[in-house]
């Protein structure tokens, strides 16, 4: 019987071509709008997500807005790793930006090669901090930092752009005139969407993304920008581990309210895990809004899917009258309609997951970002077709098992 009713629904859908597809339309826009959405948003806060994860979650960043009259400088961010146990390395932050030019260029003009570089003023344990990879050369030292010395390290984008090549250790490259020994090239970013560094940027002649971005000591950064204080407003710590980033935070936090009188509206402290959290949380919320309003589009096409069935049952109700004289039982009669709406609305779905895997692969070539279908999505849009399909059938099966086979048969159409 469910073969009998599966074959005459495949017939059914079959001669009405047109009309099937029409009804398959609002099915085939909410499968596609509920899968390309929600994969893109998957795969965006995924990318930002990797970036935000591969600055480590075992590190904390604190920020100083009233240093009480005192000032924090070297020897005390010295100090608070030695009285926190808990904390494995620490480094103050400073960024700025200016534009990088080869020294090749003896005098810069605008029709040198230049590249807008964001610059990370750092102490020199800041590569462990940041898990920043070097591809060539090493990271500048504590002599670097105590010394002034005019050294750098930059991306490999940068150092492809502006230097012409990543083998670049020991060349010079000037930034806002100043002179810098490159003394160190960071592992390219395998990722094309993102980058876990500071100095993101488009080219104009490319829609590959590139990082742009220089490290070089917080000393030398001071008298590299006006804008960059010799006072440290800004410093990062990392914990031993990731278990030690609680006693970590709380050390620090300890530290940082004994030297601003306990004022605790002195300093903000962030960890990472805690933005790590904040992004699934994020991540979450927009998946399951995007999903929403997708879900209506499939409400609204199994509410074409109920129209059209109502239509069918009154086409064919002679075709109804008839089977039921030869035997038929109103349970098979149901099965029929009850089939035919599902086959509609899982047909509609299998065209809308194939049409996102175009659009998303359409996406990924011209935005030149990484864009993936989700399977969970897949499957929660072939589940959801198939609960419309069972749903808005419901009604017009219904209808059409309960029709008297006598008044069938007197129906002229």
């Amino acid at each position: 019987m469910l073969k009998e009713s599966f074959r005459m629904s495949v017939k059914a859908i079959s001669s009405n071509k047109l009309r099937s597809f029409l009804t398959m339309l609002g099915i085939i826009i909410g499968v596609m709008a509920l899968v390309v959405l929600v994969s893109i948003a998957d795969s965006t806060t995924k990318s930002v997500g990797n970036s935000i994860n591969s600055l480590g979650t075992n590190t904390i960043t604190v920020r100083i807005s009233d240093d009480k009259g005192t000032k924090v400088d070297s020897n005390e961010l010295s100090a608070i790793q030695k009285e926190c146990s808990s904390v494995s390395a620490i480094s103050p932050v400073a960024t700025s930006s200016g534009t990088a030019y080869s020294s090749f260029s003896k005098n810069y003009s605008s029709d040198s090669e230049s590249e807008t570089v964001n610059i990370t003023g750092s102490g020199s344990a800041y590569a462990e901090i940041a898990g920043l990879e070097i591809a060539q050369g090493r990271f500048f030292n504590i002599s670097d930092v105590d010394n002034h010395t005019n050294v750098i390290v930059v991306s490999s984008d940068l150092a492809e752009d502006i230097m012409g090549n990543t083998d670049c250790v020991g060349s010079e490259i000037r930034i806002d005139g100043i002179s810098y020994e490159i003394v160190g090239v960071l592992e390219a970013d395998d990722e094309e969407s993102g980058s876990s560094g500071f100095g993101f940027r488009r080219r104009n002649d490319s829609t590959d993304y590139r990082d742009y971005s220089a490290y070089m000591p917080f000393t030398s950064l001071i008298r590299q920008s006006d804008s960059v204080s010799s006072e440290i407003t800004e410093f990062v710590v990392s914990a031993k581990s990731d278990d030690d980033l609680s006693s970590a935070e709380t050390e620090v936090t300890r530290y940082m309210l004994s030297r601003s009188e306990n004022d605790s509206d002195a300093f903000s402290i962030q960890n990472q895990s805690e933005i790590a959290s904040t992004m699934a949380d994020v991540q979450n919320t927009m998946s399951m809004m995007l999903g929403g309003i997708a879900a209506i589009s499939l409400i609204v096409g199994g509410i074409g899917i109920m129209n059209v069935m109502l239509v069918s049952v009154t086409e064919r109700t002679r075709e109804i009258g008839i089977r039921k004289a030869i035997g038929a039982s109103n349970k098979s009669i149901m099965m029929q309609f009850m089939i035919e709406a599902v086959l509609i609305s899982l047909m509609g779905c299998a065209v809308g997951i194939a049409g996102s895997w175009l659009v998303v692969t359409i996406m990924s070539a011209v935005t030149g970002s990484e864009y993936a279908l989700s399977l969970g999505v897949v499957l929660i849009a072939a589940a959801f077709s198939t609960c419309i399909g069972v749903v808005f059938g419901l009604y017009p099966a219904k209808k059409a098992a309960d029709k008297d086979p006598i008044e069938c048969l007197r129906f002229a159409g």
